[in-house]
């Protein structure tokens, strides 16, 4: 057999081989290890709540709420929810939950009624802990409008028509409603009973049970609680900070939202089980603030989507911080434009900035570029596979494809959740054999990295042609004027499907359609050149900066009238 035959035969197929093996172990038995080892070394900060405290510090909190919970007749296997942006006390009821056996709810904080009352009567939440509001947020405003019964039942006899399983609301901040107890007070609850009854648990909880329901966006149909274990997201967010080589020497500025695997796993867990400490620069993300606190706590490691990073670099007072602190970090959650990767290494001072990719239903994480990685292997992919994690490419049959050879993402591994909650048909639609389908297109090159396409419901059909908008869009971020760029189907009467470019200029900057097809000409295919271009000020996306294309479909082909073609 030939060289070039063995190598096109090569199938599409990595195992994370690793010297280091998983932590077969709980959330709280680690957090009891990191006190060991680092009590004083600081655990969390965050200026804006006033809060800089230890491991030692930290764990006494956690145990307290943990008791306390358990005071309030919270049981193992009990659902309980959060519904904040990013404070210390998202953290502590994370841990805390985590210790007492309880199944954190994650709930969105852009949520509204209707999407709040789905979330917690899908898992049957006993308990909410919930901020009092955030900026236009009302939290405990449409919470009220929802069970008013919480303005005359007493705290924990909550009997809520349209939240029937909800009994406690504990809020944080603010004038406590009467049927709501404080987050503080909940601590204050805990008495011997409870302290004996939480070290008996301490000793005696599973890695293997569920410790956290995350629901995914829902652009189609309702969202699905993910349901994810202590070894699932323990481990993901271990490795995650291995790769990054985290110590207690480190401090990561954590800007995502926490309520996502992004904070509360790749963040939180991550510098729980290495030690590093966790930063908060605000509730919400602010770009500003976010230079600030680099620059003040001297944070070795900044996460964010690729919009974060641009909202930071495009900065006016972008020059006015010392960021020298930086050496590494994870930009992920969306496709991340190269243009954008080498302004973050050459002018963010992160020289061993990582890439990640992966997905909820998978803790998240199964491919993360190295720190040692050269620049371009950063740019162009997204590294290689996680320890402990296996990864195929198949084609629409379910057969592996040869490497290079573009085809559909399948994870298999410690990472894979347990499960959709209740809903155990959609579990199967994408958990086959073990193998988590992931939606995504991608392809894995002869050393192993691989390179996401896009996701097979991006993929645009144009005359039976497909067309990938990754690449399209990697194209256009060359334009010297384009700070950001979407590329999407919509329909069309002809070919069934055309691109549609949706461009933000930078600051300053004038262009036409014309000039950006200009600039096209002659460098892509002219099947690839966008037929509609128009220019935005900003994208429709979710809170964790995962852009919206359904909805930019959708808003021009309304506007424009386009419908496909008809088909016999």
């Amino acid at each position: 057999m030939s060289g070039t035959d063995a190598h096109t035969l090569a199938p599409s197929y990595v195992c994370g081989v690793s010297d280091t093996p998983l932590i077969g172990d709980t959330i709280g038995r680690t957090l009891d290890r990191t006190v060991a080892r680092f009590a004083d070394r600081p655990a969390l900060i965050s200026r804006m709540h006033g809060v800089e405290w230890t491991w030692r510090e930290l764990a006494a909190r956690v145990d307290a709420l943990a008791a306390g919970f358990l005071a309030l007749g919270l049981r193992q296997g009990d659902r309980i929810g959060v519904w904040s942006l990013n404070r210390p006390e998202w953290t502590l009821t994370q841990f805390a939950a985590a210790r007492a056996g309880l199944i954190l709810v994650t709930v969105n904080p852009a949520y509204r009624r209707s999407e709040l009352e789905f979330a917690l009567n899908k898992v049957a939440c006993k308990a909410l802990v919930t901020a009092t509001a955030f900026k236009t947020s009302d939290y405990i405003g449409m919470l009220t409008d929802l069970a008013p019964e919480l303005m005359r039942d007493a705290p924990g006899a909550l009997k809520a028509a349209k939240l029937p399983h909800l009994r406690w609301v504990i809020q944080i901040g603010g004038a406590t409603v009467p049927g709501a107890i404080s987050f503080d007070a909940v601590s204050a609850r805990a008495g011997e009973a409870e302290r004996a009854k939480l070290a008996e648990l301490n000793a005696t909880l599973q890695f293997d049970e569920p410790i956290n329901i995350q629901f995914t966006s829902g652009t189609t149909g309702s969202p699905k609680g993910v349901t994810l274990t202590h070894h699932n997201i323990l481990n993901n967010g271990y490795f995650t900070g291995r790769a990054m080589r985290l110590t207690e020497r480190d401090k990561i500025c954590i800007a995502p939202p926490l309520y996502h695997c992004f904070g509360m796993v790749m963040g939180n867990l991550a510098a729980l089980s290495l030690g590093a400490a966790m930063v908060y620069p605000g509730e919400g993300f602010d770009p500003l603030l976010t230079l600030e606190t680099v620059a003040r706590e001297k944070c070795t490691a900044l996460y964010g989507v690729p919009t974060m990073f641009i909202a930071e670099l495009d900065h006016p007072d972008f020059a006015n911080f010392d960021l020298s602190s930086l050496r590494t970090g994870i930009m992920a959650g969306a496709p991340c434009p190269i243009e954008v990767m080498r302004r973050v290494i050459e002018r963010m001072n992160m020289r061993e900035v990582t890439i990640c990719y992966g997905m909820t239903e998978t803790s998240p994480v199964s491919f993360q570029s190295a720190v040692d990685d050269s620049v371009e292997r950063r740019v162009s992919t997204v590294g290689r596979i996680h320890p402990h994690v296996e990864v195929k490419i198949v084609d629409d049959q379910g057969r592996i494809v040869p490497r290079g050879t573009a085809g559909e993402l399948c994870t298999r591994g410690y990472s894979v959740m347990r499960g959709y909650w209740d809903e155990p048909e959609k579990t199967r639609d994408v958990l086959v054999d073990g193998w988590m389908k992931t939606g995504d297109l991608a392809t894995i090159d002869d050393a192993g990295y691989c390179n996401i396409v896009g996701r097979i419901k991006d993929m645009v059909i144009r005359g039976g042609e497909n067309l990938y908008p990754r690449e399209i869009e990697e194209f256009l971020y060359k334009h010297p004027k384009v700070q950001d760029v979407q590329v999407f189907g919509v329909a069309d009467d002809r070919y069934g499907e055309e691109l549609c470019a949706w461009v933000r200029l930078r600051e300053g900057e004038t262009a036409t359609d014309e000039d950006i097809r200009a600039f096209c000409r002659g460098q892509i295919a002219h099947q690839k050149i966008p037929r509609y271009i128009e220019f935005v000020e900003e994208f429709p996306m979710t809170v964790t900066g995962k852009i919206q294309k359904f909805l930019m479909r959708e808003d021009v082909e309304h506007r424009l009238g386009l419908k496909a073609q008809k088909t016999a």
